[in-house]
């Protein structure tokens, strides 16, 4: 094999030294803070419309620079290794690990520091909607007009406390990371300016520096890359890289090449995994934020783009600060023109500003967040992040691991067969004795044979046995065996031995010499015929998604001494044993429920394909395109792409591997994607998702990244959820389309009416009496219903749905207010001097109110109100409520002092008429609507 050159490695090692990228956003390096408030006022309108985001096709330049990093050494001979680190087989000397450290830093995969509780207020607090509310509530103090102002920052107040408490939870999640790796390391250093001597010292892990020497032993974290110099029966965890609780092999004296997937690689250990058994040395190739861990967790934590609800809200917040510009402009200079009081026209035009701005969007849109918090609760579910409750109902594709979530998470015996394939008591009695009588920690397969036993009633007397030796199990031999004595006739002292073998299929036939027939319990000579048939049975069965191991045994005449590995040979194969571990029973009944809502299923998973594509038959899941991470990489970006398109089923897939593929459904495929995982290595993948999901039991930093917390792992909680969210999505479009609607159509009616009439159609006071009242009367909205049929597809923001339902819509309103302008003007000759004015706004106040209020009725579905579609008790209670107030108000010493004043009965007669036709006309356009654009809300 070609030995990597030394040039080629350290110009490798030099720009990874340089390649980590910035961190900015929530979390900020150290340095990042000077002209903080400068800086993140700019940053916040370079980011205010981006949805720029990586599209996953390929690994980052940080990434492949670390592949290469550890690919060169993985393919390196030892002398060479150290060369290229610049260290020696005695160690580091204390002065140039002191050196190193200086130049590189604490041995911590991310360094992030918390930002400072301003910088996180500063961008709860500038948001546009914000904006043109405090600026409203000021011009309103400056006016004198406390009230409006008053309820505008206690608005602004809970939108900005919400999105702090998020926010400043959301920063310490990357904090997380570091806990995996703080421990004491033994490293080998040397002293001594004439005689050099090797010393074993301890030290933090945060002191450990490239070019050190680690000593490790079962239970030691690796404090970085390690390139292994010396092992001994070392295996290993990657669990917090790969998620599978399975342990790995590794070895010191072996050669890489570059077809061996990173992860798999025998002679490279990385930073956070640990020792499950074994021991030896290795030396530090990398540590910190150029490690693998540092550089693939090293976007957790980052700011995530606004999706796309966020981004049409910035919209409808521009739009409206545009609209009211003018609208108020003209406004202001038209009563000007016709008052001769700037004062009063400056009042007018501010409550015509007030009275534009959907003042309760932010009320409306937490408290459906809030409701639908409270009902996931119940169904024992923590919803950290309200906002993800709407992110839910535009889900269309869960990505998920398998285990625990489709699983059970538990694995069983499913059959115990002989040579034949016939399930045999026998296999199972001696399955059982081996595992009973096993010293060393009992794993979850000897947990199964011994419950499987012990739950179906078999009595296979283990006290009559005696454990005289065991050989325990290693990753070379992969098997285990026990050697019994069985006192099988007390009287005589006849003593039989029998050693007893368990382990993986091909290494058990591997060592048998002979076959049992156990029917018969005739032994013969172990054929390859033979093998060739178990083997093909045992290759089956894995196929079919189960794990599969063989029994053997031997019967000995004397006690074993000296080397007892001669002793697994020329053995009697008995059969196999079967595991699975089966998918949950409300698993399939969840998918489909999922599916029915058009949300499609992807398992992204650590574990075998076999495996996986048997769980997924199970459940439902369609396997006919399946891919495993060894074979992802091998694609071109563009390949990518549409290879992640198709699939349903990967299998074998490393953490950022996870991330890309998240990533690349989001961008290319322009999917609202959530993902459930529960491990550290699920950790990029949640903190990218839309919707992040972990469980009770998962770890710390996949719980603080997750939005939403399982108490029980089922997925009928998220099916529930998935409804919830697109309840509280179309409860909050239904707000925002009827106020948009409303409010443009009643201030154009009102311009208008200012250039026709020679007054203020309404007073300052009258028109922020309608304001507040219309505001109150929408607090209702998230209760009400939707139709069954919003809450089976998935509900996206479009950016062109908006602007198009209000140019249909919006001049259904003016035109109703046009015809009461022209019913006062003819019919009570209202724009005489001799007829009193407050004729004219007790008329507008209580049209324009009741066109507000009965718009949601109209708006909320796509069917006839009140005939085919009856809206919730709470908003129809509302609506009656707000209504009756309006027109009361009329006749109170309060409207009096307001200025209004009692209406003939013939006005309220027009308005039956009126909104009967509005009603008419508006079902009319919005069959229309249907008819073109094919949706409503």
């Amino acid at each position: 094999m070609e030995i990597p050159k030394l040039s080629t490695i350290f110009r490798s090692y030099n720009r990874l030294a340089s390649s980590i990228p910035d961190q900015e956003s929530l979390l900020t390096q150290p340095n990042s803070r000077k002209n903080g408030f400068r800086n993140n006022f700019f940053v916040y309108f370079r980011r205010l419309l981006s949805g720029n985001k990586t599209d996953g096709g390929s690994r980052t330049e940080a990434e492949a620079k670390v592949y290469s990093w550890l690919y060169a050494l993985a393919q390196s001979d030892r002398d060479l290794v150290f060369e290229y680190v610049g260290s020696t087989e005695r160690g580091l000397s204390f002065t140039e690990a002191e050196r190193r450290l200086r130049e590189n830093g604490p041995n911590v995969p991310i360094e992030y520091t918390c930002p400072s509780w301003w910088h996180l207020m500063w961008n709860a607090l500038f948001h546009p909607f914000n904006i043109i509310l405090i600026v409203l509530s000021v011009l309103s103090y400056l006016t004198f007009d406390y009230p409006n102002g008053c309820v505008m920052l206690v608005l602004v107040l809970i939108s900005v406390s919400l999105r702090f408490y998020q926010e400043y939870s959301s920063s310490k999640a990357t904090m997380k990371l570091l806990e995996f790796v703080r421990c004491p390391v033994k490293v080998q250093r040397c002293a001594g300016r004439v005689t050099q001597t090797e010393l074993i010292v301890q030290v933090d892990q945060r002191d450990v520096v490239p070019g050190d020497i680690v000593i490790f032993e079962p239970g030691d974290l690796f404090p970085g890359d390690i390139r292994l110099l010396t092992s001994k029966d070392l295996v290993v965890s990657q669990s917090s890289l790969t998620g599978e609780s399975g342990a790995t092999e590794k070895v010191a004296d072996i050669r890489e090449d570059l077809s061996t997937p990173l992860l798999d690689l025998k002679n490279i250990c990385f930073m956070g995994t640990s020792v499950v058994s074994g021991s030896g040395t290795g030396l530090v190739i990398s540590t910190g934020s150029k490690t693998y861990t540092g550089t693939v967790f090293s976007t957790i934590g980052k700011h995530k783009p606004p999706d796309d609800f966020e981004i049409g809200v910035r919209r409808i917040s521009y739009v409206l600060i545009a609209v009211m510009l003018v609208v108020v402009a003209v406004i202001i200079l038209t009563d000007y023109y016709t008052s001769h009081n700037l004062s009063e026209s400056l009042l007018f035009g501010l409550s015509v500003a007030c009275a534009l701005t959907p003042q309760m969007l932010p009320l409306i849109v937490n408290i459906s967040l809030a409701k639908g918090a409270l009902a996931m609760a119940r169904d024992r579910c923590i919803v950290k992040s309200l906002t993800a409750i709407r992110d839910m109902g535009s889900m269309d594709i869960l990505c998920m691991d398998k285990t625990g979530t489709l699983t059970m998470d538990r694995v069983l015996v499913i059959s115990h067969l002989d040579s034949q394939g016939l399930s045999k008591e026998k296999v199972l009695r001696f399955a059982f004795l081996n595992s009973y009588f096993k010293t060393e920690q009992k794993n979850p397969i000897d947990n199964a044979i011994l419950a499987y036993v012990y739950t179906n009633g078999y009595r296979f007397q283990p006290s009559k046995w005696r454990k005289v030796d065991e050989i325990p199990f290693d990753f070379t031999r992969r098997r285990m065996s026990v050697i019994l004595e069985l006192d099988l006739d007390v009287t005589d002292k006849d003593y039989y031995m029998f050693m007893v073998t368990k382990g993986a299929l091909e290494e058990v036939v591997n060592i048998s010499g002979f076959i049992e027939h156990v029917d018969s319990g005739v032994i013969a000579a172990f054929t390859p015929e033979d093998q060739h048939r178990i083997l093909n049975m045992g290759e089956t069965l894995s196929n079919d998604g189960l794990r599969v191991l063989g029994v053997a045994t031997k019967r000995l005449k004397t006690h074993p001494s000296g080397n007892d590995n001669p002793l697994e040979s020329n053995m009697i194969f008995l059969g196999l044993i079967t595991f699975f571990d089966p998918p949950k029973d409300s698993a399939k009944q969840a998918l489909w429920r999922l599916a029915e809502k058009g949300v499609k299923a992807k398992v992204l998973t650590g574990d075998s394909l076999s495996l996986a594509i048997k769980v997924c038959k199970d459940v439902g899941i369609k396997t006919t395109h399946v891919l495993t991470g060894p074979e992802l990489e091998l694609l071109d970006q563009d390949s990518f792409h549409e290879t992640i398109k198709r699939v349903t089923v990967l299998a074998r897939l490393t953490p950022s591997q996870k991330l890309r593929v998240v990533q690349s459904l989001q961008t290319v495929g322009n999917h609202v994607v959530g993902f459930l995982g529960d491990g550290i290595n699920d950790s990029l993948a949640l903190d990218a998702a839309n919707v992040g999901i972990s469980v009770d039991s998962a770890a710390s930093v996949a719980k603080d990244l997750a939005d939403i917390i399982l108490l029980e792992k089922d997925l009928n909680v998220l099916a529930a959820g998935v409804e919830r969210g697109r309840l509280t999505y179309g409860n909050t479009m239904k707000y925002i389309k009827l106020s948009v609607i409303a409010n443009i159509g009643g201030i154009l009616s009102l311009l208008m009416a200012s250039l026709i009439i020679e007054f203020e159609p309404l007073t300052p006071r009258q028109l922020l009496t309608q304001t507040f009242l219309y505001s109150l009367g929408q607090i209702a909205i998230p209760w009400d219903k939707l139709e069954e049929d919003y809450t089976k597809t998935p509900q996206k923001w479009s950016t062109k749905n908006l602007p198009i339902f209000i140019l249909w819509n919006a001049p259904i309103c003016t035109l109703c207010d046009i015809a009461t302008l022209l019913f006062l003007l003819l019919y009570y000759n209202a724009y005489s001097p001799s007829v009193d004015m407050r004729l004219f706004r007790s008329a507008w106040f209580i049209e324009g109110l009741l066109m507000q209020t009965l718009i949601i009725h109209l708006i909320r579905t796509e069917k006839i109100p009140f005939i085919q579609e009856v809206a919730s008790w709470p908003v129809i209670c509302s609506t009656v409520s707000i209504s009756a107030v309006g027109i009361a108000l009329t006749f109170t010493p309060i409207g009096n002092f307001i200025g209004f004043i009692e209406l003939p009965a013939t006005y309220f007669g027009f308005l039956v008429v009126l909104f009967v036709g509005y009603f008419t006309v508006g079902q009319l356009v919005k069959r229309a609507y249907i008819m073109v654009y094919k949706t409503w809300l």
